[in-house]
């Protein structure tokens, strides 16, 4: 199966450092989007460690023998273990953590990891599907029926996580596997996107742009 990529970071208009991190390697099948937070500069720092650390893992797939379910779920362990043992020894970096998405091709499938709001998209023309699940406080209160569609534009702690890599050394794993097909299109962001652009746009711009410019109209 021939895989084409494209991908850009921009740090946007409000803050002056960019603490996303992002991996592509064909030669894997790895791909990874992650979004530190933390002060000063643990958001680069822990989105840096979850990116290679995942990449080390994935790295020793022939020798670790895991199916690819159990090998994505030990990368984010390992990148999360590493990173809040880092922030244990730097005072500077305590409280760090970062949101992680993973892709993993593997034949005809994908596996996705996922923890915390960064979220993965497929693309399967004319359809858009979320299949990654926010860990937020905003998606927990929408799920709850505390807050309705509308009353979610405007919540205050939309940028609220409930579970992110490495600020706690153990770390819960969402995996999903989803067959590929011919003309796919899955689209890996952080918040700096999917939380300033409506999912109708997105998928507006998935069909209407050039493949090779879509990642720079959805910037």
């Amino acid at each position: 199966m021939k895989i084409n990529v494209w991908c850009k970071t921009d740090k946007g208009l409000r803050r002056e450092s960019n603490q996303d991190s992002f991996l592509v390697s064909e030669e894997m099948g790895l791909y990874i989007v992650a979004d530190g937070m933390g002060g000063h500069s643990g958001g680069e720092v822990a989105s840096a460690m979850a990116v290679s650390g995942a990449q080390d893992v994935i790295r020793h797939r022939a020798e670790l023998g895991l199916s690819p379910r159990d090998l994505v779920t030990k990368a984010f362990e390992e990148a999360s273990r590493k990173i809040y043992e880092k922030a244990a020894q730097e005072n500077r970096l305590a409280g760090m953590g970062t949101t992680m998405v993973l892709c993993l091709v593997d034949g005809k499938s994908i596996f996705v990891g996922n923890v915390g709001d960064s979220r993965a998209y497929l693309f399967r023309s004319p359809h858009l599907w979320q299949m990654t699940e926010d860990h937020s406080l905003l998606n927990e209160q929408l799920r709850a029926g505390i807050i309705n569609d509308e009353q979610a534009k405007s919540f205050t702690s939309r940028n609220v996580i409930t579970r992110s890599v490495g600020y706690e050394r153990e770390v819960h794993v969402d995996v999903i596997e989803r067959p590929l097909q011919s003309g796919d299109c899955v689209l890996v962001c952080s918040d700096g996107l999917s939380g300033l652009v409506e999912d109708e746009m997105i998928c507006e711009i998935l069909t209407r742009t050039p493949t090779e410019k879509i990642v720079e109209a959805c910037i």
